[in-house]
């Protein structure tokens, strides 16, 4: 039963929620005949909505608590079961077909939808390697990073001015990019390596527009505010690409670094670095007296996370051809931390998975007009409240003692 405490909460947020949606959904204005039309009926609508929704949240939670203590008390010493995705991606009797009726269908994909949706899943895999790469910082070292897009403006100004004073081509450019963003990368580990919490994010957040209005106001080195444009697309062999072709060509190139990032992250996670950040994250101290170098540990995170976010910006501008500094602002940090945070911090796939909801949901909401961002603000909420620990989160290692008995042969 819902107590009538938790009716008057209910009751509070939907209050809530029509006062934040008034101005939106309510209040809507003529500038040709100059006048407004109330929409009341919104309003209704919304209050109705929140509260059921609040209502049905608020008995989930209490019959998934009301389950959890019942199955503590039946039998506490058993383990509780994992939940399928985990079974999945531990056997792989089920993993590998999965990946490869995955990569059957990103290879398949342009075939089967148009151009606008092959670069909007071109847009999407490239926050799938940003994410991969903050996850790196954030969900493996425990380093909040709120300054990433600097790497990636990094990685977008270097392809773009080596090509424009040096005529420096793609191929090139991306490994200079990706290199250029790594020492970048090094140069903010250094100030900060004693620093943990809210004040590492405060420096790198400042790291980052500083990055952002060099960039600005520099105008004989970045072209300021008017940014570079003509920037030339990846080349095949010296073949000149149409516009269509040009997007296909980009849409795989990202696929492979998909895969290649994901073999690589995985094999970082496993390997004794990998050990070695997730002992930073979760106590630096006891990391520290344990014997690992906690400067080299530091340093190696920010400079593979950046590398990845290096490479993403000169992809991003051969897919543009155009930049400046308004595309690297602060917003394109939260998204990326969003992604993280939203799919599971050191989750891998958790990652994947965010970054698709995070940037194909709006696309697809589009038909929402008016209404869609507030629904894919509402999705968001939901998908916290009710995963709060990500879409997928990491299984964290345990290791379990069990007592010998004294009849068993040593």
């Amino acid at each position: 039963m819902i107590s009538f405490e938790e009716l008057k909460r209910s009751f509070l947020v939907s209050l809530w929620f029509v006062f934040l949606t008034f101005p939106i959904l309510v209040i809507k204005a003529n500038p040709i005949e100059r006048t407004i039309i109330w929409r009341w009926e919104n309003m209704f609508f919304v209050a109705i909505g929140s509260f059921v929704l609040s209502i049905l949240i608020r008995v989930v939670n209490t019959q998934k608590t009301k389950r959890l203590e019942r199955r503590s008390a039946s039998d506490s010493d058993t383990t509780p079961s994992e939940p399928l995705i985990q079974v999945i991606l531990q056997n792989p009797r089920y993993l590998y077909p999965l990946e490869g009726a995955v990569t059957v269908f990103a290879l398949v994909f342009p075939y089967l939808f148009d151009t606008y949706q092959t670069n909007i899943m071109t847009t999407a895999l490239m926050y799938v390697v940003l994410g991969l790469g903050l996850n790196i910082v954030v969900g493996m070292a425990g380093l909040l990073d709120l300054g990433f897009v600097a790497f990636y403006a990094v990685g977008a100004y270097s392809y773009a001015l080596l090509n424009a004073h040096f005529g420096i081509g793609f191929w090139m450019a991306l490994p200079i990019g990706a290199l250029f963003a790594a020492s970048f990368g090094i140069i903010l580990g250094f100030p900060v390596l004693r620093l943990r919490g809210d004040y590492l994010a405060i420096v790198t957040l400042g790291f980052g527009e500083i990055i952002r209005l060099i960039l600005e106001n520099w105008n004989e080195f970045s072209q300021g505010p008017s940014g570079i444009s003509n920037i030339p697309r990846p080349g095949m062999f010296g073949i000149e690409l149409s516009l269509e072709a040009a997007i296909l060509y980009i849409y795989y190139i990202m696929v492979a670094l998909v895969i290649v990032t994901i073999f690589v992250v995985n094999r970082l996670q496993d390997s004794r670095l990998g050990r070695a950040w997730i002992a930073l994250r979760e106590d630096e101290i006891a990391c520290q007296a344990m014997g690992i170098d906690k400067t080299k540990t530091k340093l190696t995170a920010f400079a593979l996370g950046a590398t990845w976010a290096g490479m993403m910006g000169v992809i991003f501008a051969a897919k543009t051809t155009f930049i400046n500094p308004a595309s690297f602002t602060f917003l394109e940090s939260a998204i990326i931390l969003s992604i993280v945070v939203l799919g599971g911090m050191g989750s891998i796939l958790g990652v994947i998975v965010g970054a698709l909801v995070l940037i194909l949901l709006p696309e697809y909401l589009r038909a929402l007009s008016d209404y869609r961002m507030l629904a894919f603000g509402a999705i968001l909420v939901v998908m916290m409240i009710f995963k709060p620990q990500g879409i997928i989160s990491n299984v964290r290692r345990t290791y379990k003692y069990q007592k010998q008995k004294s009849g068993d042969v040593q």
